[in-house]
C-alpha cells in the first residue's frame, strides 16, 4: 500500500507545484520551474507515501495522506512568501476531521477522536496566545496550522502532540541559527514557522507509528 500512496503523491506533484507557486505569488497564471516540479514530486511522494506507515491499515491513512499533500503546499508557500493560506489549511482540517470520525466509527476508539478534537482546539488556543504575546513573530496562518497539527497528532496522544510541537520549535531554532551562521539571516529576520512545525509533526508521527 505504501507504494500505491507514493505513486499517487508522485502523480499529484506537478499539480501541487503549480498550486504552490500560484498561491505564493497570488498569480493564477504562474507556472513552477522544472526544478520546483521535481522537488515537489519527490516531497509529495514521500509525504503521501508515508501515510500507510504512519497510520497503519485503517481509514485514518486517508487523513494523513491528505495532510501530506497539504503540508507540501503549505511549506512551499510559507518559504516563498511567509504565508499559510486558508485555502489549504481549512480544507485539510475539514477532511482530516471527517476521516477521523469515520476512523473512530469503523475501528475506534471514540476517545481518540475526542482527544484529537480537544488537541486541535488546545493547540489553536495556544497559538492564539503566542500571537498575542509576539504578533510580529507568529502569524494567523501559524495559529491555524497549529490547530491542524493538533488534530492530526492528538489522535495518537497528548505526548505525541507535545513531541511534535517541541520538535518543530527545535528544528526552527536550529534552522535559524544555521541561517545566521551562513550570513543569510539576522536576529530580526522574519522566519517561516510552518515548515519546521510540519517537519516536527512528521518526527512525532514517525515515533508514534504502529510497529
Amino acid at each position: 500500500m505504501t507504494w500505491l500512496f507514493a505513486a499517487v503523491g508522485l502523480a499529484l506533484g506537478p499539480w501541487l507545484a503549480a498550486v504552490t507557486v500560484r498561491l505564493a505569488t497570488r498569480d493564477p497564471a504562474a507556472r513552477p520551474a522544472p526544478a520546483r516540479v521535481l522537488l515537489t514530486c519527490l516531497l509529495s511522494a514521500a509525504a503521501v507515501g508515508a501515510a500507510p506507515v504512519l497510520a497503519g491499515d485503517r481509514p485514518a491513512v486517508l487523513a494523513l495522506a491528505w495532510f501530506g499533500g497539504a503540508a507540501v503546499v503549505l511549506a512551499g508557500v510559507d518559504l516563498a512568501s511567509h504565508r499559510l493560506p486558508d485555502r489549504v489549511t481549512f480544507p485539510a482540517v475539514a477532511v482530516c476531521a471527517a476521516v477521523l470520525v469515520v476512523d473512530a466509527a469503523v475501528v475506534g476508539p471514540w476517545g481518540a477522536l475526542l482527544r484529537a478534537v480537544a488537541a486541535g482546539a488546545g493547540a489553536y488556543l495556544l497559538g492564539t496566545a503566542a500571537r498575542l504575546v509576539q504578533p510580529r513573530g507568529f502569524g494567523g496562518g501559524d495559529v491555524k496550522l497549529l490547530g491542524l497539527i493538533g488534530l492530526v497528532l492528538g489522535r495518537s496522544g497528548w505526548d505525541v502532540l507535545l513531541t511534535g510541537v517541541f520538535a518543530g520549535l527545535l528544528i526552527g531554532a536550529l534552522g535559524s541559527l544555521l541561517l545566521m551562521a551562513l550570513g543569510r539571516a539576522g536576529w530580526r529576520t522574519a522566519v517561516a514557522f510552518g515548515p519546521p512545525l510540519l517537519a516536527g509533526t512528521y518526527v512525532a508521527l514517525a515515533l508514534a507509528a504502529p510497529s
